[in-house]
């Protein structure tokens, strides 16, 4: 079931920096534009470029382009997934 290492470790990634844990927070009451994001953190519009990436890449947080905007939400599809994996660790490690 979870032969796809790199899936994996694409999602944990995801949370592995401060950050992308702010950006996280932040997206918890809801989609957001990116110019809303530079607003509520102390980085510059590459940086968030680079760990929206990184979220987008892991399936956690999804975007769509609204004209000249990129809108962002986290994923119940990629939390899902993330939920799962720790799941399956959690049985496997458990012996069951």
């Amino acid at each position: 079931m979870y032969s796809d290492a790199k899936a994996v470790s694409d999602i944990f990634k995801a949370f592995c920096d401060e950050n992308r844990i702010r950006i996280l927070h932040i997206l918890m009451d809801g989609e957001k534009c990116a110019c809303r994001l530079l607003e509520g953190m102390n980085i510059t519009q590459p940086t968030l470029s680079h760990h929206m990436k990184i979220l987008c890449d892991s399936g956690i947080v999804s975007g769509r382009k609204e004209g000249k905007w990129m809108y962002y939400s986290i994923s119940d599809e990629g939390l899902k997934k993330a939920q799962a994996y720790l799941d399956y660790l959690k049985t496997k490690g458990a012996g069951e």
